[in-house]
């Protein structure tokens, strides 16, 4: 059972005053469920690709550097403070397994460059199907190119962080971590992801409410569904691309 805050106070000025490797232990337990939530959030991005259990072993290596590293009197609220390292140990082992090859930092500029001549031909953004002729490919082929350079995008932000800039803290969707303006937030968001929700077909709605409602990982909806874990992939960014107008701001939100 999890602790309450009162709880995990007692825990860590008991492991600040001894430091014994029995308490460091029950911390690794207690913040444990932190690694799952950011690697399901990850794995969405990542695919298939990488295995989830892969991503929570990285992921537990960044959450016991943090409680290594932590120090109460000088620092943010733990589970802020262990998320990014959490977050950014994954990234960085992605970083080793040079998972990201040149030619999909090529897809980025194809893309970036065909949208700029788009606008200036239109005077406005492409459509996915627009965009997709223009590159002189299908929307399918599309869709793998963006969900491939999603995991970019993750990495950049990792490359940000590090280098000591202030980045918005992002909801891990669990309400055990959460702070009372990060409900509000999640609340606003999922009253968003309702409205949005009508533009999307059957298999798109499923997809949006197991991963950000149910909270399921990438595997477990593949299960349900029946279908490939990239193809789950392919149909959540299709999801968004769709959700795009009536989300606005949020859209950021689901992307973190």
């Amino acid at each position: 059972m999890a602790m309450d805050e009162a709880q995990r106070a007692i825990l860590w000025r008991d492991y600040a005053r001894l430091g014994s490797q029995e308490l460091r232990e029950k911390l690794i337990l207690e913040y444990a469920p932190l690694v799952k939530i950011i690697a399901g959030r990850l794995s969405m991005y990542l695919g298939y690709n990488v295995e989830y259990e892969d991503l929570v072993s990285y992921g537990t290596f960044g959450l016991i550097d943090a409680i290594d590293k932590y120090d109460a009197l000088k620092q943010n609220k733990f589970e802020t403070y262990a998320s990014l390292r959490i977050r950014g140990e994954i990234l960085d082992q992605i970083r080793k397994m040079d998972w990201i090859p040149r030619t999909v930092r090529q897809k980025q500029k194809q893309i970036d460059t065909a949208i700029r001549e788009f606008e200036t031909e239109h005077g406005r953004q492409p459509s996915d199907d627009e965009l997709a002729m223009s590159l002189g490919i299908d929307s399918e082929e599309l869709l793998e190119w963006q969900s491939k350079l999603k995991v970019t995008g993750l990495v950049s932000l990792n490359e940000f962080m590090e280098s000591g800039a202030d980045v918005p803290n992002s909801p891990t969707g669990s309400s055990h971590f959460m702070q009372p303006e990060d409900v509000m937030e999640e609340r606003e968001l999922k009253e968003k992801l309702v409205e949005s929700l009508e533009a999307l077909n059957e298999k798109e709605k499923l997809v949006i409410q197991m991963y950000y409602y149910d909270e399921m990982t990438l595997k477990e909806i593949a299960a349900v569904l029946e279908v490939s874990e990239s193809r789950v992939s392919q149909i959540h960014t299709k999801a968004l691309n769709k959700m795009r107008d009536k989300l606005g701001r949020y859209l950021g939100i689901l992307l973190k």
